[in-house]
């Protein structure tokens, strides 16, 4: 895709057209902020460390190299020892940005903790549409890490024509890709969209064909919660087909959100999956994926159960739909389908931090401790204001076989009471590094910093290389563990002991320093 983020700045284009970094000639000193020394380097570049020092200056790497150079000055030194030096993690699909709209400074601790030091927001189709202003009022209020936006296709929808279940006119359609091109003229990384939400899945695919073709101008990316990840609609195999047409016919790289196969109806076609994105590269098509390490997904009550037919138009009037005595016969039947694809009552536990008593319980158990069905007791919670749930709904097989693709790269999906939010880099490190290695480190770190990078175009960012942003994880391969689960999805992460953002120290010896560095990351069209 190119460099298509902010080149160096000016001050390290000048360190390096004065020839100030390692290999130039005479004897000129040269000064750093941080020398780095660990036995443990990924660069990003390859999937085998080196030994050396890693040399940061004015928020750049200024150079990586086998030993510090002999005229070095250095503001602070760090003997990392054994501690893992590597890029900055990236996470491509999160819900970050629901804390940060808070008009507040936000640090974004539970991603620092993880190593992540660049999010992405807007995912699944929301965000907010005015992109420009979002990456102004985070910069303005302050945040813990980089920001990266798309612009997603349900905010755009909603804007133009509300959550109405119908096809767009030529003219809504012409308004929603002016909305599209203002985003990507602001620096969205692409479109996004939810095609199993509302209201994105009441487009059909011409629509999201056309919108697609206008981030496409502009070097965008095509990022999807596909139309179906089990057998909800029109399929698993289905919805990653619709996905590569728009490949196709919108000329545009594609990213499959959080890949998976969810529920028994489609557990072990992750092997067709897996075929028809090499076919499609094999064509010459640029498809991708993220995945998050949990076999759990996050939902709510509602979301795992209602109809989408039956969740149009505001909430009083989906709730209206669920109180008449004509339509709640018909809703009741395909929530029943619906458990039964998510594997049953047992399999939905309300994770919700704000669910009051009902946190730490099962479907199943609600329902017996009212002494009405399963449905009904799920009626109740959402007629209540709905809850937030971990479905368990994925095998493992699937998750493996994902896992080990080269296309798929990490991330959390992060959201309320999900411990994906807090913990999904270092609970795929622990249970795919050193519990079960499906994958070396050296693997680990490349899809979990430089892949990422390099399908999103981020130009400095992912490698530890001279001229890029020194965005740095320092961890303690033996410490380095989740420590949230389904019952406290809030727990920090533990084991990384220095991050860095920017070249500022976000993570000192283990603790949290506080400091705001990120950066909103526009992407040049």
């Amino acid at each position: 895709m190119g460099n298509v983020f902010s080149p160096l700045s000016a001050l390290s284009s000048a360190l390096l057209a004065a020839g100030l970094l390692a290999g130039c000639s005479g004897n000129a000193e040269l000064s750093a902020d941080y020398l780095i020394s660990s036995q443990h380097i990924y660069t990003g570049e390859g999937q085998k460390p080196m030994a050396g020092v890693v040399l940061v200056k004015d928020g750049k790497i200024l150079d990586v190299l086998p030993e510090a150079p002999a005229n070095l000055r250095v503001t602070k030194r760090i003997d990392a020892a054994n501690l893992v030096v590597a890029p900055g993690f990236i996470d491509p699909h999160t819900h970050a940005c629901n804390d940060f709209n808070q008009g507040k400074p936000n640090l974004n601790a539970n991603y620092l903790t993880q190593g992540v030091t660049t999010v992405f927001c807007g995912n699944d189709g929301g965000g907010n549409v005015e992109v420009g202003a979002t990456f102004d009022l985070y910069e303005k209020q302050g945040i813990g890490s980089n920001v990266a936006l798309y612009v997603g296709h349900g905010a755009v929808r909603t804007e133009v024509m509300g959550r109405e279940n119908r096809k767009a006119s030529v003219d809504e359609l012409e308004q929603m890709k002016a909305l599209v091109e203002k985003a990507m003229h602001e620096g969205a990384l692409g479109l996004s969209t939810g095609l199993y939400y509302v209201p994105g899945n009441y487009a059909d695919t011409a629509e999201v064909v056309a919108l697609s073709k206008v981030a496409a101008q502009f070097g965008g990316v095509y990022d999807s919660h596909i139309r179906d990840e089990s057998s909800y609609h029109i399929g698993l195999v289905a919805a990653v087909q619709e996905v590569l047409d728009i490949a196709r016919d919108a000329d545009i790289p594609v990213h499959l959100a959080h890949l998976k196969a969810l529920g028994v109806d489609v557990w072990g076609e992750s092997q067709t999956i897996i075929k028809m994105v090499e076919d499609a590269h094999a064509k010459g098509l640029q498809v991708t994926a993220d995945q998050y390490p949990w076999k759990a997904s996050g939902t709510s009550v509602a979301g795992a159960l209602m109809p989408r037919w039956a969740l149009a138009g505001t909430t009083e009037e989906y709730h209206a739909r669920l109180k008449d005595p004509a339509q709640l016969p018909g809703i009741k039947v395909e929530m029943q389908d619906n458990l039964r694809r998510r594997g049953g009552a047992e399999s939905l536990l309300i994770s919700d931090p704000t669910a009051g008593e009902l946190r730490g319980k099962t479907l199943a158990q609600v329902a017996t401790e009212r002494g009405v069905d399963p449905i009904e007791a799920a009626l109740q919670i959402i007629l209540a204001g709905n809850a937030r749930v971990a479905s368990f709904n994925m095998s493992e097989q699937d998750i493996e076989a994902f896992m080990q693709q080269d296309w798929v790269v990490t991330s959390s999906d992060g959201s309320p009471g999900h411990p994906r939010k807090y913990a999904s880099f270092p609970k795929k490190y622990q249970a795919y590094v050193q519990e079960k290695p499906l994958l070396t480190l050296g693997e680990y770190i490349q899809r979990s910093s430089g892949k990422t990078a390099e399908i999103f175009g981020l130009a400095d960012r992912g490698k530890l290389q001279a001229g890029y942003a020194a965005d740095l994880v320092l961890f303690d391969a033996k410490q380095y563990a989740p420590r949230a689960d389904y019952m406290h999805p809030e727990a920090l992460s533990e084991g990384v002991q220095w991050l860095f953002v920017n070249g500022v120290a976000a993570i000192e010896e283990g603790k949290l320093t506080g400091e705001l560095a990120g950066q909103a990351l526009r992407k040049k069209p």
